[in-house]
């Protein structure tokens, strides 16, 4: 993207919806791309390929374990398998076969969970997954990515059929403000730095990409340069882009719509340690899970919003500055 840009940040479709019309386009032009799904393809959005491509859409019920493991058979056969249920599901409910039959034979398994995070709204906690980032970036080998709208969650799939490897994608229930323009690329290890900033790096993937870029708006109206980082590679992660950020801006806030404990936050600490300490806030749900509630009651119950990302910033910049 552009630095500079101004964001009018519309609302386009949720990302498991571009999920499910990108593994169409897949189907279309590769035929040994095949979809597994858990009995939620009409959740998933997988029920556009199974409607498309009867012949290569199996169904394989209510248990996501043998799913991944149908998914890891197709892979080490040769086919391209995306296996997709629930975040919480797929990764809990599959971890072992996650861990067993694509993780340790490093098979060529797409992983895609929907639903993630608390904006699932009155669904509940049963159903909320916000551990899904810390087990897939558990798991040996797999790359883990969080696009933040349709167009990104488009051109990632298709990266990620391209790739040789294990993935794990993350997708979201609610509509998600388009951030990207057609076009954009979107390679595993990468990230797009949004908004340049001098003071202090605003970090975040998923749908709280757009809720930081509201509030480096709000904090450039009280004088403070606010970089958005979009760091939607959660694993390989794209460690010069971290380094630069810390080097450049001395501040970092990560926000996320996962556990504080093992996201991104983690990752992104992890290589500023290595590399250029700086100040650090995290934005991100703190060591409780989620009630039931409409999407935006339970983002800003939880302060998961750009006024919340405002205010970790501006604590960061203070930090630095009484350094």
């Amino acid at each position: 993207m552009a630095t500079g840009t101004k964001f009018e940040l519309n609302m386009g479709a949720a990302t498991r919806e571009a999920f499910g019309r990108a593994i169409v386009e897949l189907g279309k032009v590769n035929k040994d791309v095949v979809v597994c799904d858990a009995d939620l393809s009409k959740s998933t959005m997988t029920t556009y390929f199974a409607k498309e491509f009867p012949e290569r859409f199996f169904s394989c019920g209510i248990a996501e374990a043998n799913m991944v493991a149908v998914g890891s058979g197709l892979a080490a056969s040769g086919k391209i398998p995306f296996v997709s249920s629930f975040s919480t599901f797929l990764l809990n409910k599959g971890f072992e076969q996650l861990r067993v039959t694509a993780a340790y034979p490093n098979v060529n398994l797409k992983a895609v969970g929907t639903h993630s995070g608390i904006s699932i709204g009155e669904d509940g906690p049963s159903q909320m997954s916000i551990e899904d980032l810390a087990l897939a970036c558990a798991l040996p080998g797999f790359s883990v990515l969080s696009p933040c709208d349709e167009v990104a969650m488009r051109a990632v799939i298709h990266e990620v059929a391209a790739h040789i490897g294990p993935v794990f994608v993350r997708a979201a229930r609610a509509k998600s403000p388009i951030v990207y323009t057609e076009g954009t690329k979107f390679p595993i290890g990468g990230s797009h730095e949004l908004i340049a900033g001098s003071d202090v790096t605003l970090i975040a993937h998923g749908l709280l990409v757009a809720e930081a870029i509201r509030a480096s708006e709000a904090l450039a109206a009280e004088g403070i340069s606010a970089r958005v980082l979009d760091l939607y590679s959660i694993k390989p992660l794209d460690h010069a882009a971290v380094e630069r950020a810390a080097r450049e801006t001395g501040a970092i806030v990560v926000a996320e719509e996962h556990l504080i404990d093992g996201g991104l936050g983690v990752r992104v600490a992890q290589t500023v340690a290595e590399t250029t300490p700086c100040v650090m806030e995290f934005v991100g749900v703190n060591n409780v899970y989620a009630e039931s509630g409409g999407p935006d009651e339970l983002l800003d119950k939880y302060n998961l919003r750009a006024v919340n990302i405002a205010a970790a910033a501006k604590k960061a910049v203070a930090r630095k500055s009484a350094l």
